[in-house]
Order: C-alpha cells, then structure tokens, then sequence
C-alpha cells in the first residue's frame, strides 16, 4: 500500500510538472492614455459622442428612410446576427459542459459467454441475455478552475461577436450615407452642366443675331456652337454615373434596382461634428471595432489559463443506481439493484510534449491578439485627427472658394453686360463663364468632401457604440 501511494504520489508530481518558461515575454497592451493626441486636434471643435441615430444630423428625410430600409433589410446584418447566435451557444456549451451530468442508461445485450472465463457452468458456454438499467452520475471537481476559464473565454468571445455586429452595422449605414452623398454631388455636378448648357445656348442666340447685325462673324458663330454638344456628352456621362450609383444605393438598403430610382435630388446639412474631450481613452469603449479587439484579447487569455489547468490531474465524482440481471425477467426483482460511488482521476503522465506544445500556441494567441489591439487603437486615433485635420482643411478651402466664387461671378456679369453693349469679344465672354462654371463645380465637390468628411469622423468616433460588457481589464496573471 505504502508503494502504491508512493507511486501515486509521484505520478501527481509528474502531472503537475513546470509548463516551462515562456520563449518570449508576454506582450502588453498600449496605454490609451500613453496617445497624446492633443496638438493634432487643437481647433476641433467640441462635442458629444455621436448618438445611435447620428446620421439624423444632416437633417435628410430620403437619407433616413434609405438607412432605416438598410438596417432591417441588409443580408449583412442577418450574417452578424447569426454570429452573435454561434457565439452565445458556445457560451452555452461551456457552462454546460461544467455542470454535473445525469444520464439514464438501459442496455440488452445477447452474448455468449466464454468457457474459460470468469463466470461458471451452466453460464459458462451459454448464450444469455444481459440488461441493465441504470441513472448515472458524474461531476468535475474543477479545482485547477478549467471550466471557469473556458466560460470566461466563451463569454468574452460572445461580446467580441456583439462589437462586431456593431461594426457591421456602422460599416452599412456610412456605406449607404456616403453614396447617398456621392449621388447628390452627381446630381449637383449635372445641375450645374445644365445651366451651363443653357447659358451656352442663349450665347449661340446672341451671337447668332449679332452676326446678323455684322457685329460677330462665322466664326464666333462657330465657336459658340461648338460649346453645347461637349456640355450635352458630359451631362450624359453624369446620368450614366448617376443610374449606377442608384443601383449601389438600392442594393445597400436591401432592395431592388428599383428603389434607387425613387431618390431624388436634396440639400443634406453639414452635420458639423464635434470631438469630445476625452478622447483617446474613452475610444476604447466608444469604437465596436476596439471593443472586439479587446474581448478577443481576454478570451485568449482565458485559453492560455484553460491550457495550463490540463496539466493539472482532472478529478470527477462518479456515482451509479440502478438494475441489472442475467436475464430480462429477473431485471425489475429487487435483487437486481446495483449502485456505486467514487473519484476518477485523469493524470496526462506522458502527453506534456503535446501540452506545453498547446499551451505555447495559446500564448502565441494571446500575443497576437494584443498586438492586433495595439496596431487597431493607434490606427483609431489617428483615425479621429486625419478626419479633425481633413475638416479644417475643408473649411479654409470653403472660405477662400466662397471668396473667388463670387469674384468670377462679377466677372461674368460685368463680361456678358460688355458683350451685350458691343464693347467686348466672345472670347471674353467664354473665359467668363468657363472660370465661373469651374467654380461652380468646384463648390459641388467641397460640399460633397464636406459631407463625405463628415461621416468619416461620425465612423472614427464609433458611431454611437458603447460597450456594455463587464470590464476585463485584468485580462491574466502573468506567471
């Protein structure tokens, strides 16, 4: 006896043997305080975080309605869903799989039993029946807490699937607001061809009648004809573009070609988003994408604690009741109650090779997700100032756009009002109106950047996100 235990004892030992060192230290997780983002976002103006619905600000009934559409209809989300549902029966499992377990069991079997074995005549040599019914039951004394890390790993990958059905969700709605914005810009773009067009064509009529009055001559007259037909291909390729850019919309909200045809042209608002005070830090919890990264760190150090805990030996308390007979007609008489009690211990004498083998790819795992974190919330906040510093570029190149605007404007007038009195050429005229048609087109492509911009920082700044799960900050105890 006093071998046995020996043996035993020293078996344990064995069981419980050094995991060994790590090769290379754990990696560490970057401060969010330690991104000094202040200067690069000196001028931004301040505000709030954004709210679920932000893209209400740019105050658009046709943008509303297309992402209400999107929201409920888009094969995307669907997907996210049915991730989040994955994660949470995983979740399920595991808290499962660490609870006792009760089976009931009924066999029959026809055997016959062998001569030189352990049972005597007449059973020796027979064919007989053998049944038996029994409840069995079993329970993991989880003293190296296994299951507890595996539920924690489960539970944190659940919420990694939760943040990620959010990013989804914010990856549509700037997706359709940002082509949304892309077709007003082609609608503006086209608006202002067309009255280009036709101030094109009353030119053709004045010169027209000036040649007959033999102020002009055939070839000011040519010239001028020339303009209109460039101007109606470019006003084509503008619906061409326009008709595409419907299908993308329609197919974002889930809908058919169809639906694209029925958006209109609009004025969306400059929603004017501000930066709020707390950031970086408060990014962490405010971007899906950050959020994910961060519970899929703590779910791999939960795995790194799961692959340590099978090295330790695995106890569990088994414990029978029931029936059994030689015989079915003798399964139910009360000499035929069988029950039983006792541990069952699991020892991995000669599989540590594979186990520090797995604890090594859980630890790897686990670098690679901190480092993914790492790269993803530097690339966050850099995120938020390129969009400050896009905006502050956008507003300085507004004001000086206003400025020259309404200088060629005057330029034109004062040209067209000479041209008409006989005092100037059409040449001048033309170099007019080509500056001020240029402007005009220019102010388009600002506005669109202004808003595109706008839904940019909307994005970096989450998007209305907050996680709601437990903290998790103390991801593992390094050993």
């Amino acid at each position: 006896m006093r071998a046995a235990l020996a043996m035993i004892l020293a078996l344990l030992l064995a069981a419980c043997a050094s995991q060994g060192e790590r090769v290379v230290p754990p990696a560490r997780e970057t401060a969010a305080g330690t991104l000094e983002a202040s200067r690069s976002l000196v001028g931004a103006p301040a505000g709030e975080w954004p709210g679920e619905r932000w893209w209400t600000a740019f105050a658009d009934p046709q943008l509303d309605a297309l992402i209400d559409e999107a929201l409920s209809a888009n094969p995307t989300l669907a997907l996210a869903a049915a991730r989040i549902r994955r994660a949470q029966a995983l979740v399920d499992a595991a808290v499962a799989s660490a609870g006792y377990d009760l089976t009931g069991a009924l066999d029959v079997t026809r055997q016959r039993f062998t001569r030189t074995g352990i049972y005597p005549p007449p059973i020796a040599g027979s064919t007989r029946t053998t049944a038996q019914l029994a409840v069995n039951f079993g329970y993991e004394l989880d003293f190296a807490h296994r299951n507890d890390a595996a539920i924690a790993a489960a539970h944190a990958q659940a919420f990694a699937a939760g943040a990620d059905a959010y990013a989804a969700r914010l990856a549509l709605v700037s997706s359709v607001a940002r082509a949304y914005f892309q077709l007003q810009s082609l609608f503006a773009l086209r608006e202002v061809d067309r009255q280009e067009l036709a101030q094109r064509e009353q030119l053709v009529t004045l010169t027209r009648r000036r040649v007959v009055g033999g102020l002009d001559n055939e070839a000011q007259l040519a010239r001028a004809q020339a303009l209109p037909p460039v101007l109606r291909a470019q006003i084509a390729k503008l619906d061409g573009a326009i008709a595409l850019a419907r299908n993308q919309i329609a197919a974002l909200a889930g809908k058919g070609p169809d639906r694209g045809l029925a958006l209109e042209p609009a004025a969306p608002r400059d929603a004017e988003a501000g930066v709020p005070g707390t950031l970086p830090l408060d990014l962490l919890g405010r971007r899906p994408d950050l959020a994910a990264a961060r519970w899929r760190v703590a779910a791999a150090a939960r795995s790194v604690d799961v692959a340590q805990a099978r090295f330790m030996p695995n106890v569990n308390l088994v414990a029978f009741a029931g029936l059994s007979s030689l015989g079915l007609d003798r399964l139910l008489e009360a000499r035929s109650t069988i029950a039983g009690v006792g541990p069952a211990v699991r020892l991995p004498l000669f599989s540590a090779g594979g186990l520090r083998a797995n604890l090594r790819g859980r630890e790897a795992e686990y670098d690679l997700a901190v480092e993914q974190y790492n790269a993803l919330l530097i690339d966050a906040v850099r995120e938020v100032a390129d969009q400050v510093q896009t905006r502050r570029a956008l507003e300085n190149e507004g004001r000086e756009l206003k400025t020259a605007l309404a200088a060629v404007q005057r330029a034109y007038d004062l040209a067209l009002a000479r041209y008409r009195a006989g005092v100037s050429n059409l040449l001048s005229v033309l170099d007019a109106q080509g500056a001020l048609f240029t402007e005009q087109r220019a102010a388009a492509d600002l506005r669109a950047r202004t808003l595109q911009a706008g839904v940019a920082l909307y994005r970096a700044l989450g998007g209305g996100y907050q996680d709601r799960g437990p903290d998790k900050t103390d991801h593992r105890s390094e050993k």
